[in-house]
């Protein structure tokens, strides 16, 4: 493709906007409270995921995606609202097992650049990803539209899947390469672009993260993120400017991402349990709840080890079950040869002693 038709063809998706938000610059986010309040309040997103804030919960539910199968026949119309590129979505696609039916309005994403891809908006325990996928949906047992919708406090529902840049060929090229090349698109099943695992995420409430930062956000961020190829991300890093189309010198659209929020005196919940490592002898802490490690008072000479903690009840996967039954095997055999050792020792002097035993 010559490079003036490929220019000519990414800048051709631009729309005319009277107000840019800023995430970068000098001032960048930071200024946004000042016109926009929320912004600067509570329950403000997007946050970090750590162990501190993690709380098991059993009562949430395996989320059920209707209508998002979407036929060829029809059409997604992609634009970009100035900090992001935006596709829109049927009424036709909803998602169940929540408080409310919810009712898709449209998807976004955010990302970094080419020289720092750590784009996403939510980290897990400090660690970014190179881009985050937003799900929009209102509710619609309440409010007619999302317009209604966008101020209330159980008004959105938003689907969040971290990305990551991991494989050759992934779901994402349908998406970048509409991005470069139109403005319409046909419809395509919108649940390829979500990780296999439906149930394990983390749930809690939080805010829209750009102005006007609505506290009205149910969040359902999934536990596995999906994954693009370099060249998929770098398309994406690229291919979009923030700038009016007859701007002499092009911005492109890069780090539309808001910066980690503060989670005062509140709880994730999450809907999967995990295994953390811990030290010999020592206690660990496995999503709130204080559990012991396995084998806790283990001998002082293996004290540099690590072993696997678990909750009771908790599915652990086979790698690291198997890793808990070599711990066991391999302590509880030292704990054999050692005192065998000793009382070989010990008969050898011709001394006599008796064994305790708890």
């Amino acid at each position: 493709v010559h490079a003036d038709s490929f220019y000519a063809s990414r800048r051709s998706i631009l729309i005319n906007l009277s107000l840019l938000l800023t995430f970068s610059g000098p001032d960048g986010e930071k200024t946004w409270p000042k016109k926009y309040p929320f912004c600067g309040g509570v329950f403000q997103s997007p946050i970090d995921f750590h162990n501190d804030i993690l709380q098991y919960d059993t009562t949430l539910l395996p989320l059920e995606l209707v209508g998002y199968n979407v036929s060829s026949t029809d059409h997604f119309m992609l634009t970009n609202n100035g900090h992001s590129v935006r596709m829109s979505l049927f009424p036709t696609m909803h998602i169940r097992n929540l408080p409310f039916q919810y009712t898709a309005t449209q998807l976004h994403l955010h990302w970094g650049n080419r020289n720092k891809p750590e784009g996403s908006e939510h980290t897990v325990s400090g660690r970014h990803f190179a881009a985050e996928l937003h799900i929009v949906h209102y509710n619609s047992d309440k409010y007619p539209d999302v317009t209604a919708a966008i101020d209330k406090s159980d008004g959105l529902a938003v689907l969040a899947i971290l990305i990551e840049v991991r494989c050759m060929s992934c779901a994402f090229s349908i998406v970048n390469n509409a991005i470069i090349k139109a403005s319409v698109i046909p419809g395509f099943d919108i649940q390829e672009l979500l990780p296999d695992q439906l149930d394990e995420y983390y749930r809690y409430e939080g805010s829209l993260t750009t102005p006007p930062c609505y506290p009205s956000v149910l969040w359902t961020v999934f536990r596995h993120p999906v994954k693009v190829s370099e060249e998929q991300l770098l398309a994406l890093e690229t291919a979009l400017y923030c700038t009016q189309p007859n701007d002499p010198a092009p911005l492109e659209m890069v780090n539309n991402f808001r910066h980690i929020q503060k989670f005062d005196e509140r709880l994730v919940s999450v809907s999967f349990r995990q295994a953390t490592v811990c030290s010999a002898g020592g206690h660990c802490q496995c999503i709130k709840n204080k559990n012991s490690c396995l084998f806790e008072n283990a001998l002082p000479i293996l004290a540099s080890s690590t072993y696997y903690c678990y909750d009771k009840g908790e599915n652990i996967s086979f790698f690291s079950f198997m890793s808990c039954i070599c711990t066991a095997s391999f302590i509880l055999l030292s704990s054999i040869v050692f005192f065998l050792f000793v009382v070989f020792l010990h008969r050898q002097e011709g001394e006599n002693y008796f064994l305790v035993f708890k």
